[in-house]
């Protein structure tokens, strides 16, 4: 069974820096995708990796505060947050599918993917 862990979760100063973790199980090989989930509010994808060519696709209006990457050597993804908004508290989930699948739609249709982490909670603070 695949599953996925999220990691790099906390409290962030507003303006300030964090760097989530996303670390599928050995021998995964399908894209991995960013979703945040605000309170109160529906889930939104952030960022979306596809495993084989490393071609990333970002919500448009969240292009430019997000960088998604990854480490190749041990397969761990990442997103960066940078000069963090309070709109950015929330809970961040990376989440793929057992089949490789289009980050454009994934991206905008979480239901789509059925392997999910447990979340790692972001807290913006003034």
């Amino acid at each position: 069974q695949v599953q996925l862990v999220e990691s790099g979760g906390g409290a962030v100063n507003l303006g300030g820096s964090l760097k989530l973790s996303c670390a599928p199980p050995e021998g995964h090989h399908t894209g991995i995708a960013w979703f945040r989930h605000a309170p109160g509010k529906a889930r939104q994808g952030v960022a979306c990796m596809d495993y084989a060519d490393g071609e990333i696709v970002y919500t448009e209006s969240l292009k430019g505060r997000f960088t998604m990457s990854r480490n190749d050597a041990d397969n761990t993804y990442y997103l960066q947050m940078a000069n963090v908004k309070d709109e950015y508290s929330g809970v961040y989930y990376c989440a793929t599918d057992r089949v490789p699948f289009p980050c454009q739609i994934a991206i905008n249709s979480p239901q789509s993917l059925d392997v999910w982490g447990q979340g790692t909670q972001v807290t913006v603070s003034s």
